[in-house]
């Protein structure tokens, strides 16, 4: 765009130079005839006077005007595709294999000894005592009341009433028409044709193939083990005696007693305390533990791989061809037409009419007079004197020798031999196909339109005055031209 500016900006300097530069003289850059009036040519170069007559110049001028340009641009589109690679990944497979090991397992004995001990028992006696107590009884006494009312009953009566109303029956009639109909028999026959089949038998191959085994060697090795071993101690110890049940008994008070009007004389409450008894020492058997180092002979056994040769059978199968005659069937249409009877049925309908017994009923009301008691209940309070009897209990104790059986345990050690299984990860290449999305950018043309501005040069007549080329007083006289030209 701005070299087209460019360009007509340049253009218009052109044309307008040679003009500027020529002045009012030549025909070249006035759009008339050589005018006589002119400063260097005509009369006016003689010194004579020139004569009035009006004269033209081209003037160039620069008009741009607004084109529609078409223009392609290159435009990418991102296009994505799954594409097949080729992968290797590594497989792990855990495998198992046997090993012994030797081991000690502890042999528990529990063992039971008599231990003699005292224990106080405590006897219960439970006693009773008479104790007054006055209660208020309630009374109640019921009285009816008869009340009368009146409700309305209501009596139902059902009746009847004829209604005629019209049906209509529907009358069949059964008839019948031939009619024709084809049917097509099929016709079969029956072919051979010479088929080519392959079969396959079994041969049977003798190879052989190198297997590898594990044998497990034992090897005996003696070392020293630290054994514990339990030692019992006889212990003195003292024990706190047990623990004595009494009954206490609080301190009375005197209660005034409203219907003797004096006071009496309530004792106090029982109740139970709980004391330790006199300590005691007794004597047990306590397991001490030590270590003893004693010599023991470990078996352990050792995998050595050993290899063979196994005999194996292989069958593979062999294919021959073999012609045999396979039968086939052919199935050809004949038509035939038959007729047969088609029933059809015609309705009319037959006009009736019937009664029927519609019931309604009829509801009257009836005045009855009821009677109706209504309770009422009233309660007083009679005092009454009872007596209860109170238990308390007294405690005794009593020593008696009781026998208990004491348990100990003795240990001793067995050894064993186990299997375990041991794992062990075999590695393994897998080859295996990923899709992969692939990018890739696909060009394109786009047809787009665009507006520019195009410069072209107008030509067009303008009056020049002559008073430019012959002076104020030798065309116009000496007021100059006005003549509202250039």
């Amino acid at each position: 765009m701005k070299r087209l500016l460019a360009a007509a900006v340049m253009t218009a300097v052109c044309y307008v130079a040679p003009a500027a530069s020529a002045g009012l003289c030549g025909a070249g850059s006035l759009g008339c005839t050589p005018d006589p009036c002119d400063a260097g040519c005509g009369p006016a170069a003689l010194g004579e006077a020139c004569p009035a007559t009006p004269c033209t110049r081209t003037v160039r001028e620069i008009v741009y005007d607004t084109k529609e340009v078409p223009y392609t641009r290159t435009v990418y589109d991102t296009v994505c595709t799954q594409v097949p690679v080729q992968k290797t990944r590594l497989v792990l497979d855990t495998c198992y294999k046997t090993v012994n090991y030797t081991v000690r397992k502890p042999v528990y004995n529990t063992c039971y000894k008599d231990v003699c001990y005292t224990v106080r028992r405590p006897v219960y006696n439970t006693c009773y005592k008479d104790v007054c107590y006055t209660v208020r009884r309630p009374v109640y006494n019921t009285t009816y009341t008869c009340v009368n009312y009146t409700v309305k009953k209501p009596v139902y009566n059902t009746c009847y009433k004829d209604v005629c109303y019209t049906v209509r029956r529907p009358v069949y009639n059964t008839c019948y028409r031939d009619q024709c109909y084809t049917v097509r028999r099929p016709v079969y026959n029956t072919c051979y044709r010479d088929v080519c089949c392959t079969k396959y038998r079994t041969v049977t191959e003798n190879k052989t193939r190198e297997v590898c085994y594990t044998v497990c060697k034992p090897i005996t090795e003696t070392k020293t083990v630290n054994v514990r071993v339990n030692e019992m101690k006889t212990v003195q110890r003292t024990v706190p005696g047990p623990m004595i049940r009494k009954t206490v008994q609080e301190p009375g008070r005197c209660v005034y007693n409203p219907q003797t009007c004096r006071y009496e004389y309530q004792p106090g409450c029982c109740r139970t305390v709980c004391c330790p008894g006199p300590e005691r020492t007794i004597c047990e058997q306590v397991c001490c533990p030590k270590v003893v180092q004693k010599e023991v002979s470990c078996t352990r056994y050792v995998s050595e791989v050993c290899r063979k040769t196994v005999p194996y059978t292989v069958c593979r199968q062999v294919p021959y061809t073999e012609t045999k005659k396979v039968p086939y069937t052919t199935c050809s249409w004949v038509c035939e037409t038959k007729t047969k009877k088609v029933p059809y049925t015609t309705c009319s309908w037959v006009c009736e009419t019937k009664t029927k017994k519609v019931p309604y009923t009829t509801c009257s009301f009836v005045c009855e007079t009821r009677t109706k008691r209504i309770p009422k209940t009233t309660c007083s309070f009679v005092c009454e004197t009872k007596t209860k009897r109170i238990p308390y209990t007294t405690c005794s104790w009593t020593c008696e020798t009781k026998t208990k059986k004491v348990p100990y345990t003795t240990c001793s050690w067995t050894c064993e031999t186990k299997c375990k299984q041991i794992p062990y990860v075999t590695c393994r290449k897998v080859c295996e196909t990923v899709m992969v999305p692939k990018t890739t950018c696909v060009p394109r043309t786009v047809c787009l339109t665009r507006t520019v501005c195009v410069p072209r040069v107008v030509c067009r007549e303008v009056p020049v005055c002559p008073e430019a080329a012959c002076g104020p007083e030798t065309a116009c006289g000496p007021g100059g031209c006005d003549t509202g030209c250039l």
